[in-house]
């Protein structure tokens, strides 16, 4: 069904695309007829020139509007899909185990088993829940943030951990490393927003790996008024021509392996919205697909007291 969506409003596309090419070719060809045959009226002339120009912008920015639009609603249309499985997925887990305990004897180790399901079932809930909040929230430029100092070194060892109990990981598959010459890399924003900004990352990283997950967190100080977090990975990576693009709201890279791959197309673009509002920027850079990517956040440095 979505597929059929899809393929839909691309022909939409293309006839909105041709319609709009056809209006343009059949004002010039009129505006060049009525100036060859009206070549001696120099004042019909320009106001002829200045109407033709002002009709040509307005079929190009109509043409545009049309096409954004078409895909703005696609995007949503895939949103909704998205977070609709993610939210039903782990509903449908647990009304099964539930059954299974209410209708069934079951012994205590299986009933243990089935508990610990149905809390990291209830645990997806609550982050996908959580998720949406945050990017409902983030899209909010005049939101005010807590400000405080935070430890960005101890905010991401912490989020480290928690993400290798979360995926069952070694310290060989995801790293940490913080500054080495003894100095806090303190920066000054709400500590459970930049948690959730190296979550996501994280949650990215070890998502888009494919086979084997390699990640490395480096927390470091490159300048006095500069601190940096670096996440890489060594999984699918990032086409060169998406790169500017994976930071915008719902948006996922259009290939056939994301089709296996959960998610609601928000996490970056909240990452984004957050660093943002602590006065920092953070980028994206990756050698193609299939060479790993890194995300890179730069925020102002606060000082140590």
């Amino acid at each position: 069904m979505t597929d059929m969506r899809i393929r839909s409003r691309r022909k939409s596309i293309i006839f909105f695309i041709a319609l709009g090419a056809a209006m343009v070719a059949i004002a010039v060809a009129l505006n060049v007829s009525w100036i060859l045959l009206n070549w001696r009226e120099v004042a019909l002339l320009v106001f002829g020139i200045i109407f033709f120009v002002a009709i040509i912008a307005g079929v190009v920015l109509n043409t545009i509007f049309l096409v954004r639009e078409i895909r703005r609603n696609e995007q949503h249309d895939s949103f909704i899909n998205a977070v609709t499985h993610e939210l039903k997925t782990p509903l449908a887990s647990i009304k099964l185990y539930l059954e299974t305990l209410k209708t069934r004897d079951v012994d205590e180790t299986k009933r243990r088993e089935f508990y610990d399901i149905m809390l990291s079932d209830s645990e997806q809930l609550l982050q996908t829940i959580e998720q949406v909040l945050r990017a409902g929230r983030s899209g909010h430029r005049r939101r005010r943030i807590n400000t405080a100092a935070v430890d960005l070194a101890q905010l991401a060892r912490e989020c480290v951990e928690q993400s290798r109990l979360r995926y069952t990981l070694n310290k060989d598959a995801l790293r940490f490393t913080e500054p080495a010459n003894g100095h806090r890399p303190l920066v000054r924003g709400d500590a459970d927003e930049l948690h959730a900004v190296i979550s996501n990352l994280i949650d990215n990283a070890v998502k888009y790996s494919d086979k084997e997950i390699d990640i490395s967190v480096e927390v470091g100080i490159p300048d006095q008024k500069t601190v940096v977090l670096k996440v890489a990975d060594r999984g699918i990576g990032i086409p060169a021509e998406q790169i500017k693009r994976i930071f915008k709201r719902f948006y996922r890279v259009p290939r056939p392996v994301m089709v296996r791959i959960k998610g609601t197309g928000l996490g970056l673009f909240i990452v984004r919205s957050i660093v943002e509002k602590h006065g920092g920027r953070v980028t994206a850079e990756s050698g193609g697909e299939g060479l790993g990517s890194a995300f890179t956040i730069r925020l102002p440095r606060a000082e140590e007291k």
